[in-house]
């Protein structure tokens, strides 16, 4: 029989696997496109406009298919097996564009390949994020595997965000393109091959569209969730996207010192899931969720007026600690409304609900492209070519005024959310590093 400590490890590092493609796409393709071959900000916005809706309609049937899917080697790993291999091709070839492109063709292979890149990531996470209240069944095991995930999470953002200025100064975008999606691809499917699904009775009810899409409808906790996790997520989204206009207009720092601040802020909340793993379990999770939402909204604060080097490494650490809260909590959050569809209902529709919680957070594109259509209305950024007259104020807003408004939008909708907490087994120790990472 698989002890817990090898399953929960098994699933957690998948967590690794699937933040590696993702993280370089979200983080630096609007750096890649607009700062560095020249595509206009307002053009990246109508990408990431685009996607959205593109999003919106695939999310859904993702997550239907494989709520439905029986095959020999379960339900969500041939989604798994299948998807990685497409995402690694496309997250290369969105990295390695052709030399001659330029204006509306160049426009258009980034709208291509990074809606290709996305919805594949958002087969790959559906399917993942499915397998967790299955595997997991209580809030004990749930919690420990989760700080496991998230802590491999970080370290991932390490390699694919902090170190990646470095990486792409030496080898280059394509090359690095190949290099994290072999990385990520390959711990993708060591996690969907050694992962073991429950068999599913051959008479168990299958989930049916209209009745599901009914049941979410009508559900207003998943409405509060996904809103909440949509604004949270846009302005994670726009920190991770501002990062390097920041480093580079505002403060004016080489690539090494990029992944010094980097690595900083992602090391402190490595630290951090450990903390924030013993509050929720010491105070129950809605209230603990609801104060990593609050510490990271009055985060941003400081980081406006953090005008030096170590000032702003000071002041990001703060983000770090609040972002590290609210991934130890969020999914917990969703394994809550899952538990509860499939008490009420009857029905196992894991993979439904994750892609429809997965298309509310990537509703965040539609914040995203209008921040970006604002910074190039307001301080008239253009491209890398074009930066405007204040390109050091530009990054600053998509930075933190833009992600502080989303983020106390956040925090408001989460007051609205409640759930009878489940008290965790007797005997369950607090976690440790050991447990985390």
């Amino acid at each position: 029989m698989e002890r817990e400590g090898t399953r929960s490890f098994n699933y957690a590092i998948g967590m690794f696997g699937t933040s590696i493609p993702i993280n370089l796409l979200k983080t630096f393709a609007a750096a890649y496109y607009v700062k560095d071959l020249g595509l206009r900000a307002e053009q990246w916005a109508s990408v990431l406009f685009i996607y959205t809706f593109i999003d919106a309609i695939d999310n859904p049937v993702y997550g239907y298919l494989s709520d439905r899917t029986r095959t020999r080697w379960g339900r969500r790993k041939p989604w798994l097996v299948i998807g990685t291999p497409l995402l690694v091709l496309g997250l290369i070839a969105f990295y390695s564009t052709p030399a001659y492109l330029a204006g509306t063709s160049l426009l258009a292979y980034a709208m291509v390949f990074y809606i290709f890149a996305g919805t594949l990531d958002s087969v790959i996470n559906a399917s993942y994020a499915a397998l967790f209240p299955e595997l997991f069944p209580d809030d004990a095991s749930r919690a420990k595997t989760n700080a496991m995930r998230q802590a491999f999470q970080l370290v991932a953002m390490i390699i694919s965000i902090a170190l990646t200025p470095v990486v792409t100064g030496a080898i280059g975008f394509s090359m690095t393109s190949i290099l994290y999606g072999i990385l990520g691809g390959a711990v993708i499917l060591y996690m969907a091959l050694t992962s073991k699904e429950r068999e599913i009775p051959p008479d168990e009810e299958q989930p049916k569209l209209l009745d599901s899409v009914k049941a979410l409808v009508t559900n207003w906790k998943f409405w509060v969730a996904g809103l909440a996790n949509a604004f949270y997520s846009a302005a994670m989204s726009l920190v991770l996207a501002a990062l390097p206009f920041y480093a580079e207009y505002t403060l004016g720092i080489s690539a090494l010192q990029q992944t010094i601040l980097f690595a900083t802020v992602l090391l402190i909340a490595i630290g951090s899931v450990v903390v924030w793993a013993r509050l929720t379990r010491k105070y129950s999770l809605m209230p603990t969720w609801r104060a990593a939402l609050a510490t990271l909204t009055v985060a941003f604060i400081p980081l406006y007026f953090a005008g030096n080097f170590i000032a702003a490494i000071v002041c990001s650490a703060f983000i770090g600690f609040g972002f590290a809260g609210v991934i130890t909590t969020m999914d917990l959050v969703h394994a809550r409304i899952m538990d509860e569809d499939r008490r009420k209902h009857n029905v196992r529709r894991e993979g439904i609900i994750a892609n429809a919680l997965g298309f509310m957070n990537r509703l965040n594109g539609l914040f995203t492209s209008v921040a970006f259509v604002l910074i190039a209305r307001i301080f008239l950024f253009e491209s890398g070519d074009n930066p405007g007259p204040h390109p050091d104020r530009a990054s600053l807003f998509l930075l933190t005024v833009f992600p502080f408004v989303l983020s106390i939008f956040s925090l408001v909708f989460s007051f609205f959310l409640h759930f009878r907490d489940m008290p965790s087994p007797d005997g369950v120790s607090d976690l440790t590093l050991s447990e985390a990472a």
